[in-house]
């Protein structure tokens, strides 16, 4: 009989138990004790939970700043758009600043700028396509009133 107990081996491995089960940190077995969340792990979700709450305003923040800038250099692109338009638009006079006029396209596609608004061209009508109201700035520059 005392051949049998020597050839019994421990079917558990020695590197994953421990012999001194009450220094774990944890509960190890049914009649332990709950393992309950300390102060500081509710401070620190609490802490975590702030964190993404302000990095979430300020990347929604960030984004509205970003649709803002699209828009603007969308305008500007716009104005330049037109501006060159203009420039090689048919003038029969001196644009003055800060004076409003309105582009206008011809069948052959080629641009003209006039004086007269799209509602002042009397019963037949405008014989022209209308592009857009602009007004001169100071810095030869075009503000699209209209288009």
């Amino acid at each position: 009989m005392s051949d049998k107990k020597q050839n019994i081996q421990n079917p558990i491995d020695k590197d994953t138990i421990t012999e001194t089960p009450g220094t774990l940190t944890y509960g190890h077995h049914r009649g332990s004790l709950p393992v309950a969340p300390t102060k500081e792990g509710q401070m620190k979700g609490q802490a975590l939970a702030a964190m993404e709450h302000q990095t979430d305003m300020q990347l929604d923040q960030i984004k509205k700043q970003m649709e803002l800038l699209a828009a603007q250099a969308s305008k500007i692109q716009q104005r330049v758009t037109v501006s060159e338009q203009i420039y090689g638009a048919e003038m029969r006079f001196e644009p003055l600043i800060n004076h409003v006029y309105h582009l206008y396209e011809k069948e052959d596609n080629k641009h003209v700028l006039s004086l007269i608004h799209p509602k002042d061209w009397g019963r037949k009508g405008c014989p022209f396509k209308f592009v857009a109201t602009v007004r001169l700035l100071a810095d030869h520059t075009w503000d699209i009133l209209e288009d």
